[in-house]
């Protein structure tokens, strides 16, 4: 059995220990902001925080994060500096690829507090929104990281 925190909360995890993280999250602990976009790492839509850092949940198994601290977009309850400058940047359309987006710029603001356009582009890339909104995603970044 693997043993994680997930979003602040000591959990053990019953899955096999190579089930892909976004099964276990969406499964066996009911949390559906991730969304199963491509599986294979591409698109984004299941970003989550390992250990601070943004990863794509659906390529990672459960078995190597053993002692790792997870957290995911449910734990950001609508109160996180980037979701307000989403919703005042109005980036969603569709909203489909908006929770991964939302952890990778999180991510990003972590380690960098006033990123570049080459930064957001940089930490961004590979979260894909089919509504292209990307510029209203690189204003909101950059709204969040003055709050």
């Amino acid at each position: 059995m693997t043993t994680i925190t997930l979003n602040g909360k000591s959990v053990t995890v019953t899955s096999e220990p190579d089930t892909p993280l976004l099964w276990v999250l969406r499964e066996e602990f009911d949390l559906k902001g991730a969304k199963y976009g491509c599986g294979i790492a591409q698109c984004g839509a299941c970003t989550v925080h390992v250990g601070g850092q943004a990863v794509r949940s659906c390529s990672i198994a459960i078995g190597d994060l053993d002692g790792q601290s997870i957290t995911t977009i449910e734990s950001f309850d609508g109160g996180h500096k980037v979701q307000k400058a989403w919703i005042d940047a109005q980036v969603p359309q569709c909203g489909f690829c908006q929770p991964g987006q939302i952890m990778s710029a999180a991510a990003l603001l972590d380690e960098n507090k006033a990123p570049s356009d080459a930064d957001i582009d940089a930490a961004m890339a590979g979260n894909i929104c089919r509504c292209g909104t990307y510029p209203r995603i690189r204003a909101a970044i950059k709204a969040a990281a003055k709050a």
